[in-house]
């Protein structure tokens, strides 16, 4: 992940006295980790949950049952319930989720091992991407959280 678009967003969010949280799945903390390198996180960074069964993805950030029944926990309609969740939870301006398949196993028809969605909202906008990274487990996580940090400095409008 580039430390330019880090470093932007903590620019932008200390700038303008706003907070962020996450929700990760299959990147299992790596994106917060990523957002907090840089000294002075702790002014902007809320919180994250890493919420890896589809139960605690409902009891903990309210993901429908329903959404994961229709759609599965590897979908975009679920990363946006996943955002949605968190920037309810943590009570932050921003939030940003993830959720996908890191491999090696896990892969169903449809969902091959490197598929990631990836949602971002303020609560007036929400963008969602679903993604298709290569390579290896850690390969897709590393891709995978630099994608919900672009997707998030996009909403920012970095």
């Amino acid at each position: 992940m580039s430390g330019m678009i880090r470093d932007g967003i903590h620019e932008l969010l200390v700038g303008r006295g706003a907070t962020v949280s996450l929700a990760e799945s299959c990147t299992g903390g790596l994106a917060g980790y990523l957002l907090t390198m840089r000294p002075g996180a702790s002014g902007f960074f809320v919180g994250s949950a890493v919420v890896y069964s589809n139960e605690a993805k409902e009891r903990v950030l309210g993901v429908s049952a329903a959404t994961l029944e229709a759609f599965g926990a590897v979908s975009p309609e679920t990363a946006v319930e996943m955002a949605v969740g968190a920037r309810r939870l943590f009570g932050s301006d921003y939030a940003a989720a993830v959720t996908g398949i890191a491999g090696p196993d896990g892969a169903t028809d449809g969902k091959p091992v490197g598929m990631v969605c990836i949602a971002a909202t303020d609560g007036r906008e929400t963008l969602v991407r679903e993604n298709r990274f290569g390579g290896d487990r850690e390969a897709v996580r590393q891709a995978s959280a630099a994608a919900t940090l672009s997707l998030l400095a996009e909403l920012m409008g970095l």
